[in-house]
């Protein structure tokens, strides 16, 4: 029988555990903070800590999407910035090490889900690092313009990405990785965690290449429209811009139900100039000088991620796991189509835009129209725009996960999230059946070639290997890897879509989901 695994910490010992031909390491706390502030290193502790069970979630509403993808109901608490570590053996082995980045629309998830589990790409020769981070009101709202002693904490969810990122720097080679040789990875919001550390200067240096999955780096707020967030999540909990303080001792629920209400008044509230679009994200980072001094996209644009490999890319149906419920509630109409589209783009435009829309999609119904409109909107484009941005400046790979669900009628088709448990080589996980609509050899075969590309990424910076072929992305030829039963390469997909929002793109703004 394998005994228990001690590892010397730079803040203490911890004891892992032996499971499925790996090491694993749970709920070591990273950092800690007090609410609304930065991270702080955490204090050293005597003894062994055991690191046997995963720690706190960050604090969180109940999230349906999340439930159905593999999502679990762990205790939460506002001391929930810790790290799961997944190796091989902790010696001197000196490993590509691959930090994931959980998504859930920065208001939810957690780095201790069941897809999320790192042990078959262990086994494959890399440490696994997954990570908390706070969520919501308490890793995102903007209070800086009330009191500079806050300044940042509008971006105080991506300050522990950092703050994990350097405990990977200061304690990986204990648990056999390597600290010079991280990869970075994560996928919807954690995509745009990705895509946001590309172009934040406390990060630079922590990492070595990138994967943004289902997020790129459009996602922020001007320091304006994350002050529309704060005055509305005051106002639901009656609270003045004088009083705001009273948010350090308010009850967490009071401020989950506060957030809870400001998503919903931007899901469904009309067009503003001062808020968040309507559909958009009411939490995510600000950009306001303290932790980001300018837009992510734009800082990598101007090469503050040079040198740094990045893979990008999106599935083929995004937004058909968000419009799941409005297709059940009934089908869309064709007018109700152009209003949606038109609140987006401008009235002026929504009709040539779902014209151009309907052209390459004939066979679509005004649902799959408005689909295909909101996964380019929201995904697509973004991730186009951020690799066009790196690819002056380091080597680009895009792709695009086409395999296609056949649950529900086959409605989800390539939805947002079917990804995940192909990287993570995950298929047998808890929901993953259900959200495919079962599992075939086509199925586990690219969940090991993906797992594969993933780990090259990680080991040689490119994700091409013996079993796929995958070329660099430029803006030239545009080659992108389309991951499905069968891979393929496609030179520019898409392009007559691709190039109407080149066109629309001002009009647009920033995307968001």
């Amino acid at each position: 029988m394998v005994g228990p695994v001690i590892v010397d910490t730079s803040t203490g010992k911890v004891r892992g555990l032996h499971k499925r031909g790996v090491l694993q390491f749970r709920g070591i706390p990273y950092a800690t903070a007090e609410r609304f502030r930065p991270p702080q290193p955490v204090e050293p502790w005597s003894g062994v800590r055991e690191a046997t069970s995963f720690g706190h979630i960050c604090p969180q509403n109940p999230s349906p999407t999340e439930a159905m993808l593999g999502g679990q109901d762990r205790p939460a608490g506002e001391d929930c910035l810790v790290l799961n570590v997944f190796t091989p053996a902790a010696d001197d082995a000196a490993r590509p090490v691959m930090v994931w980045i959980h998504g859930g629309a920065f208001v939810s998830g957690s780095g201790s889900i069941v897809w999320y589990d790192g042990t078959q790409l262990a086994r494959r020769g890399v440490v696994v690092v997954t990570i908390n981070y706070r969520l919501g009101a308490l890793g995102f709202l903007h209070l800086g313009h009330l009191d500079d002693e806050f300044a940042g904490s509008g971006a105080n969810g991506i300050r522990d990405q950092v703050a994990a990122l350097r405990w990977v720097r200061d304690n990986i080679a204990a648990f056999g990785g390597d600290p010079d040789n991280v990869t970075i990875f994560g996928e919807s919001a954690g995509g745009m965690s990705v895509g946001t550390l590309l172009g934040t200067p406390e990060a630079a240096g922590l990492f070595h290449r990138a994967i943004a999955q289902s997020g790129a780096a459009s996602n922020v707020h001007t320091p304006e429209v994350a002050e529309w967030v704060t005055s509305r999540l005051l106002a639901e909990l009656d609270l003045t811009p004088a009083g705001f303080d009273a948010l350090l001792e308010a009850p967490v629920e009071d401020l989950l139900r506060a957030q809870a209400a400001v998503t919903a008044e931007v899901e469904t509230g009309a067009a503003r100039d001062d808020g968040p679009r309507p559909g958009g994200l009411p939490f995510q980072p600000v950009v306001d000088g303290a932790v980001l001094p300018r837009p992510p996209l734009e800082a990598v644009a101007a090469g503050s991620a040079a040198g740094i490999p990045l893979v990008v890319g999106t599935t083929a149906d995004e937004w058909n796991l968000f419009h799941l419920q409005q297709r059940l509630a009934g089908t869309l109409t064709e007018e109700r189509v152009r209003r949606r589209v038109g609140r987006l783009v401008g009235a002026d435009r929504a009709g040539d835009v779902v014209d151009a829309y309907r052209r390459a999609l004939p066979e679509a119904d005004p649902d799959g129209v408005m689909c295909a409109f909101m996964t380019d909107l929201v995904f697509r484009q973004p991730a186009i725009r951020l690799a066009e941005a790196q690819a002056a400046h380091a080597p680009v790979a895009m792709y695009r996960f086409d395999l296609a669900s056949t649950a529900m009628g086959g409605a989800l088709g390539a939805c947002h999230a079917i990804d995940v448990p192909f990287v993570f080589d995950n298929l047998d996980r808890g929901g993953v059946e259900i959200l495919l609509g079962g599992l075939d050899d086509g199925a586990r075969a690219l969940a090991t070639r993906t797992a594969d590309a993933w780990v090259q990424t990680a080991r040689t910076a490119a994700p091409a290997h013996d079993d796929l072929e995958w070329p660099a992305y430029d803006t030239a030829d545009r080659l992108t890897c389309v991951l499905d039963r069968a891979p393929r390469v496609e030179a520019d997909p898409e392009a007559d879509r691709r190039r109407l929002w080149e066109e629309l793109a001002p009009a647009a703004g920033a995307p968001a989901p």
